[in-house]
């Protein structure tokens, strides 16, 4: 019977007056007290209860008086609760009546209430009026309050149970990534998705399966990117199971895969919540079962267990380089130990002639053919390596080194093994422990045992018929509807770019076609184009230097600016005199006015000084053109030539300022007219 027919069947009997989905069929004890609700007698419920769990040592049965007047009882399992909690947080709130109440009588009907908002208003109260009901959550964990009068018992949160600190996953250790994973406990697991994924659309759903163990199993999704005919198929197969237990999330995956009788794994475990937040963006669904440390993801496909956390984190070129190894080693650990069974067997021609010789030399005293030697081998490699997993870590490393190096070489020794049949299998085991699924390796691992017996028959015809016959059941495979090669087959585009090579995360803007997700859409529009324009070079040299040089040129424009609008705003001024020449120097040069200002007239020329003894008169600065709309500055006239002037020439005078606005010409000084100031004379010079 196949599995949707199977569930088909048990969906259409669940249908005909069976219990919900949650609520499985319970055992012989709990199925008599269904028939039983609280009546308000304390002492009953007691009674009821005590008969049932009176006989473990760490049932507890506390009586006090509620707000000192009402007759009550706290039951729970002193292992599973918080004594301190059930203290501070229950007995002692329970037993002094609330400020507001002290001068009130309070009545029984109103007793609820007031326990409930006004006295453990900080914890987790369900209430409960079956007592199979009241049993299965003391077994939880819970406290149970029964109080006289009441027809309902309030189950309060006390659970506290050591548990696993969160530590590195031991069996998906990465380079670059998260170093923590999930525990034991549901909630924390839990805690750990809604961290990485802080958003309202993830959900999740709650059930309870196992008849005795009472799991808690959550599901996993997000609203609005998950397929819901997905989901829904999900709950239902997850809703018809009714076993026992369930105390390990394994259970779950061989009652809901599609295929039981198939060596590939149809569902995806992981221990890394990062793989599971991805997993839920891509559409698919995380299944958590309390007490186990692994989460389930629906639906898988195929090139799922070889890629890895790291495949993202690193760039493209080199998760694609280490994809392609992966695959290499994939093909090499199924198809070696067959192929060189084949070829040695019955086409030894393929191989050279110098190698052949070597290998018929190693095997010339190994008393039976290759497939069998080979097999021997491959058992005895099996056999190790399941040793070295079971022992204890401190042993396991030491057993591994010795099977392999001391075992080994004696099998070579002593003729069991040829030595090329021992590198053969070594090589081959190496390849199968390049697989990052471990399920995923231990199929590989059970099919070279069917290849190599139908090497050692046919030759490399059978190989290739063991290799049609994997492709053809491969090709069969479903996950929950999804074909187990997607997207290879049926083929997408879009899909083949996470394939064998891990294209751009750019180039990948969707999710997978194949999950049929509602929201199809990963990456924005507007990212992508972002990403295709061309880069900014903010720090190379070059830009920078050209950067610098267009700010500096921007700032000599600006100053030049500023200076000009300021020289228009400023009168022409005298110009300065040229400096006494010695004796018998000549009379200074007369100095010229400066260009005026806008608007504005031309500065006065400065005079020549007066020439001093036995040196020349200075000569007086050259007077600028006019300014815009303005008189230019006549030229200022030479001081007197001192007496006896010698052969050195008077200093040039100082140019005229700028001119005032709105101002007219001004008039340079006349020829030869003294300066206003007296001229010293130096030496035997006269004063003009």
């Amino acid at each position: 019977m196949s599995m949707r027919s199977w569930l088909t069947s048990k969906d259409s009997k669940g249908s005909n007056g069976s219990k919900s989905p949650n609520r499985k069929t319970s055992s012989p004890i709990l199925e008599r007290l269904a028939e039983q609700h609280m009546n308000g007698n304390l002492e009953d419920t007691l009674k009821a209860l005590e008969d049932v769990m009176a006989d473990e040592y760490d049932f507890i049965v506390r009586r006090f008086k509620v707000f000192g007047r009402f007759e009550a009882a706290l039951i729970y399992y002193s292992s599973m609760n918080d004594q301190s909690m059930i203290n501070h947080d229950l007995m002692r709130p329970l037993m002094k009546k609330p400020s507001d109440e002290e001068d009130q009588t309070i009545e029984a009907k109103e007793l609820p209430d007031l326990i409930l908002n006004d006295t453990l208003y900080h914890s987790n109260v369900n209430v409960e009026g079956q007592l199979n009901l009241v049993v299965e959550g003391i077994l939880c964990g819970n406290t149970a309050l029964l109080v006289q009068g009441l027809e309902q018992a309030m189950l309060i949160r006390t659970c506290n149970i050591d548990k696993r600190a969160i530590d590195q996953p031991a069996t998906e250790q990465v380079i670059r990534g998260p170093r923590e994973g999930f525990i034991e406990l549901l909630d924390t697991n839990i805690a750990l998705v809604r961290y990485r994924l802080q958003t309202p659309e993830l959900r999740v759903r709650s059930m309870v399966i196992g008849r005795r163990s009472k799991s808690r199993v959550a599901v996993c999704f997000i609203e609005g990117i998950t397929n819901p005919e997905l989901l829904e198929e999900v709950v239902r197969r997850l809703s018809v199971i009714d076993i026992d237990a369930v105390l390990d999330s394994g259970y779950l995956e061989q009652y809901i895969e599609d295929n039981h009788y198939s060596p590939f794994p149809q569902v995806q475990y992981t221990e890394r919540p990062d793989k599971v937040a991805a997993n839920l963006l891509e559409g698919r669904i995380a299944i958590f079962v309390n007490g186990s440390p692994l989460a389930l993801i629906v639906p898988t496909v195929f090139n799922q267990f070889y890629q890895t956390v790291e495949d993202y984190t690193e760039r493209f070129l080199l998760m694609s380089a280490i994809r392609v190894a992966r695959f290499i080693a994939l093909v090499f650990s199924l198809i070696f130990p067959s192929l060189y069974v084949s070829i040695i067997s019955f086409n030894p021609e393929l191989i050279p002639t110098e190698f052949a010789v070597a290998v018929a030399g190693g095997r010339a005293g190994v008393p039976w053919p290759a497939v069998v030697e080979v097999l021997i081998i491959e058992v005895s490699m099996e056999v190790l390596r399941e040793a070295t997993i079971r022992l204890p870590q401190q042993v396991g490393g030491a057993l591994s080194i010795v099977g392999v190096l001391v075992v080994g070489q004696a099998a070579v020794a002593a003729g069991f093994a040829s030595p090329i049949t021992v590198v053969i299998i070594a090589l081959t085991t190496i390849g199968s422990f390049a697989t990052p699924a471990y399920n995923s390796a231990l199929a590989l691992r059970l099919l070279r045992f069917p290849l190599i017996i139908m090497a050692g028959v046919f030759g490399l015809y059978g190989v290739m018929i063991g290799f049609i016959l994997i492709a053809n059941h491969l090709l069969s495979l479903k996950s929950f509807g999804v074909p187990y090669l997607s997207p290879l087959v049926p083929g997408s585009f879009q899909g083949m770019k996470d394939l064998v090579i891990r294209a751009p995360l750019s180039w990948m803007p969707e999710r997978p076609s194949f999950m049929m997700p509602q929201d199809k859409t990963r990456v924005s529009r507007a990212t992508m184009d972002e990403m295709k324009k061309p880069v900014h070079d903010v720090l190379d040299p070059s830009t920078i230097m050209a950067k610098q040089s267009d700010t500096r040129q921007g700032q000599t424009n600006e100053h030049s600016q500023q200076n000009a609008h300021q020289s228009g705003q400023t009168n022409g001024g005298q110009g300065g005199q040229g400096q006494p020449g010695g004796q018998e120097g000549g009379g200074g040069q007369d100095g010229q006015g400066q260009q005026g200002g806008p608007e504005g007239g031309g500065g006065q020329g400065g005079q020549g000084q007066q020439g001093s003894p036995e040196g020349g008169g200075e000569q007086g600065s050259q007077g600028q053109p006019k300014g815009p709309e303005g008189g230019g500055g006549q030229d200022g006239q030479g001081q007197q030539d001192g007496q006896e002037s010698g052969d050195g020439q008077g200093g040039q005078g100082d140019q005229g300022q700028p001119g005032s606005p709105a101002s007219g010409q001004q008039q340079a000084a006349p020829s030869g007219q003294p300066n206003a100031g007296t001229n010293q004379p130096s030496g035997g010079g006269k004063e003009t």
